[in-house]
């Protein structure tokens, strides 16, 4: 699993049966339950901070609506825990005294 993989720690917490789980999803969603209009091709869980694997946790995508949630949910991580900020005083402009 390369490609959309690469930096996610993820991929590490997938069920050895993950390609069979995968198998199953696409096949009981062949279109996406996002748009109803695309054919899927990523199965998606549905809650993205939960790794429940189970049919019912687990969703079959485009993935046009993969890439907007998954950037929705990763922009919504970074807004929950921002990284500690430089915050700097103020200072005077040295022109004015």
């Amino acid at each position: 699993m390369s490609g959309g993989w690469q930096g996610s720690g993820r991929v590490k917490r997938l069920p050895p049966n993950w390609r069979r789980i995968r198998a199953r999803i696409l096949k009981r969603d062949p279109v996406c339950k996002i748009c109803g209009v695309r054919p899927s091709a990523f199965c998606d869980h549905i809650e993205a901070k939960v790794d429940d694997h189970t049919d019912t946790g687990l969703q079959g995508v485009c993935g046009p609506c993969h890439d907007q949630k998954s950037s929705r949910e990763g922009n919504q991580a970074q807004r929950d825990n921002p990284k500690p900020g430089r915050k700097r005083p103020t200072e005077e402009h040295p022109g004015v005294k």
